[in-house]
């Protein structure tokens, strides 16, 4: 038997004082509160008696540092797989209204062309493609049990959108996938080639979000 579910767990909040679009640059770990963030997202499955085998993480620093408690709680260790990595972005190291500061800007107006794409990084149905790909590898990973699958907020909505067939383009400000959030997918054996769907979303550091600043997502 594989896998009886897989959990997409956001990493948590980022320590970005400038607040900067951080996309795939190196150094942006977690803050102080966005490792608290993390635990209780594990501490709220693990208290929940999910029966988690197999915790896979996004080779970035932010998602491994959000995946250390998951293995910590259960004793078990983090693979990488660089499917589950946020996506290209232009704009990486600069502050908020970076494609409004584009529209001034000549050389840049091929990066804003097709907001639909979108033109500025990495296409949104190479995004699912390559998430759904993990997420199938990861369903096949375990004899029996729930895999953890530790990423960012934009392949995760991703997931979201493609399994419930809408379209891949959105608004970011409407993204439903919070800091340290878990979304819950299991395969339906009916479907053709074993479709996924979601069945779940939690928000275990809802308590802890007041304070927190979630800028720099790509």
């Amino acid at each position: 038997m594989p896998a009886t579910r897989i959990h997409l767990v956001r990493h948590g909040e980022v320590h970005n004082p400038d607040r900067v679009l951080y996309g795939r640059l190196p150094g942006f770990g977690l803050s102080e509160l966005g490792a608290r963030m993390a635990t209780a997202s594990a501490t709220a499955w693990k208290t929940a008696g999910v029966d988690v085998r197999r915790i896979v993480a996004s080779p970035l620093q932010r998602t491994q540092e959000s995946a250390a408690p998951w293995s910590e709680l259960y004793g078990l260790d983090v693979s990488l797989d660089e499917r589950l990595i946020e996506p290209t972005n232009r704009y990486e190291g600069q502050p908020p209204g970076f494609t409004k500061r584009s529209v001034r800007r000549p050389a840049e107006w091929p990066w804003i062309a097709n907001p639909w794409r979108p033109s500025w990084g990495e296409a949104y149905e190479s995004i699912a493609n390559r998430m759904v790909a993990a997420i199938t590898t990861a369903w096949e990973s375990v004899e029996d049990g729930d895999v953890v699958l530790v990423s960012h907020q934009l392949p995760i909505w991703m997931v979201h959108r493609r399994l419930a067939g809408e379209p891949l383009w959105h608004d970011p400000r409407k993204r439903r996938c919070d800091l340290s959030s878990i979304t819950t997918l299991e395969r339906v054996p009916a479907t053709p080639n074993g479709r996924f769907t979601e069945v779940g979303y939690a928000d275990p550091a809802l308590e802890l979000r007041a304070s927190a600043i979630d800028e720099g997502a790509v």
